[in-house]
């Protein structure tokens, strides 16, 4: 079968700064950097995020290889630590503006839309060590570094996006211990996720007075949506599948595009003496906040059911006091990242958009599949062959060219990612890159799924599909 995308559909990869560029000639650390310093046992292999990519150094060379691959779109982020000087001031650092605008600019000329993203896990390790997130000095920072970026760059730049992914970092620092400084605090957990909510929303609302008269100019927020599946219909999991849904994906989704939190959260939170400090003319920041379109990271759904014990009230609460995950016997997985293979939900989420959320414009911001030792791919001519990349990006467009063609307001497709990046914790242990990076000398190599991504380009957007890859 065939399926096709319109003309104008975006086609691209997204990346952050943290992961790509390094930290070349930055003048502060994020909690990325310190914790690297601190415990480098932490890391695969012991490999941190000083080199990353390099694309600090080749930056020109990659979008070379971009508009070599017809690619018409891209996100990366800008690092707070290397754009400010000085974090506690926000003075800005002269040559990191000459290096973001040359970048930047390059992009532009190419014709290559670029989405900046604000901020991408990496707090600036100055103000974690005052609560991070859980600070409201931190906030009132952020709104300063956005309305900085918005002036320096807003000339080149149109589409910007104030956080990737912000459900993280309350996850990652706050609750299970991913990422450093590793707290396990539910209630500051929220009092971070609600600040985070609020620093977009100041961010959004200078955005859009300072590009008032220009409707060019868009700005959205970027969510991992993990839509819950329950067990069952049995009530208890239909309700345990809800409530995971309400704090893991619909506290940022309902404020940032509705402008409200969720009732039933709100009472869930209240009823455990859980909620955030907060203030009226914080709420209605809040609410007079809108954002232009919406990205979505889609990687997996969650799969969830009540909980087989009670919970033990003399335990530190955590969000499993409402559900358990659950162990769906016919699902497929990824063995190299353990993460569930499930397109269809990717429907499921945009036809959710089209009928809850005012079928809001959005961009699957990222979509993609991490495979460790994809070197026993090579060919004779060292290319890697990851057929099992293109069937997997095929399945998924699949899903969303019918989810658009019933109504749902996507506008575009970015893969994670455009060249094989360092990640947090796992360095380079899952490679997700259309584009092979070599550790040892840091050259570049298209894979197959680069130059099959091409072909569909050039072939106007049209795709053939295997019908029994999507049975």
């Amino acid at each position: 079968m065939k399926i096709k995308f319109s003309n104008d559909f975006w086609w691209g990869t997204a990346i952050s700064g943290p992961q790509s560029e390094g930290s070349f000639e930055k003048k502060n650390d994020s909690i990325m950097d310190y914790w690297f310093k601190q415990n480098k046992e932490d890391f695969y292999n012991f490999v941190g995020p000083s080199v990353a990519s390099d694309m600090f150094n080749q930056y020109e060379n990659d979008i070379k290889i971009m508009a070599s691959l017809k690619l018409n779109s891209y996100r990366t982020s800008i690092q707070w630590t290397r754009l400010v000087k000085n974090i506690m001031t926000g003075e800005i650092d002269e040559k990191a503006v000459e290096f973001y605008r040359d970048y930047f600019t390059k992009l532009k000329e190419k014709g290559i839309v670029t989405i900046v993203n604000l901020f991408h896990f990496d707090m600036p390790i100055e103000l974690e060590n005052i609560g991070g997130w859980t600070n409201k000095k931190t906030v009132k920072l952020y709104a300063q570094y956005a309305e900085n970026c918005f002036k320096l760059f807003g000339d080149i730049i149109s589409h910007w996006a104030t956080f990737n992914e912000p459900v993280v970092p309350i996850e990652g620092c706050y609750l299970y211990k991913w990422y450093y400084p590793k707290i396990v605090d539910f209630k500051k957990g929220i009092q971070a996720g609600y600040n985070t909510i609020l620093a977009h929303a100041k961010a959004v609302n200078i955005f859009h007075k300072i590009f008032e008269n220009d409707k060019s100019k868009k700005i959205c927020s970027i969510l991992n949506l993990t839509p819950a599946y329950p067990k069952d219909n049995k009530p208890e999991n239909i309700e345990a599948a809800e409530i995971r849904d309400l704090i893991f994906n619909k506290s940022f989704l309902d404020t940032m595009i509705k402008g409200e939190f969720p009732s039933k959260l709100v009472k869930l939170f209240a009823s455990e003496d859980l909620l955030p400090e907060y203030d009226s003319e914080e709420l209605a920041e809040i609410k007079k906040s809108y954002i232009d379109f919406l990205g979505v990271n889609y990687y997996q759904p969650s799969r969830i059911q009540s909980r087989l014990t009670k919970w033990n009230d003399k335990k530190e609460i955590m969000p499993e006091k409402w559900f358990e995950n659950y162990e769906w016997p016919e699902k497929r997985i990824n063995p190299h990242r353990g993460w569930e293979i499930h397109p269809k939900t990717l429907y499921k989420i945009a036809i959710d958009i089209r009928d809850n959320y005012n079928n809001i414009p959005w961009i699957v911001s990222e979509n993609g599949m991490g495979v460790e030792n994809e070197d026993k791919f090579l060919n004779k001519e060292n290319q890697i062959q990851d057929d099992y990349r293109i069937d997997f990006i095929k399945e998924h467009l699949y899903w969303l060219n019918k989810a658009i063609d019933e109504g749902s307001n996507c506008f575009g497709y970015h893969l994670w990612t455009f060249i094989d990046c360092w990640s947090w914790g796992n360095a380079y242990k899952n490679r997700y890159g259309i584009v092979s990076l070599d550790l040892l000398n840091n050259k570049r190599k298209i894979k197959k799924s680069g130059y099959w991504l091409k072909e569909v380009i050039e072939n106007s957007n049209e795709i053939e599909i295997d019908e029994d890859l999507v049975k």
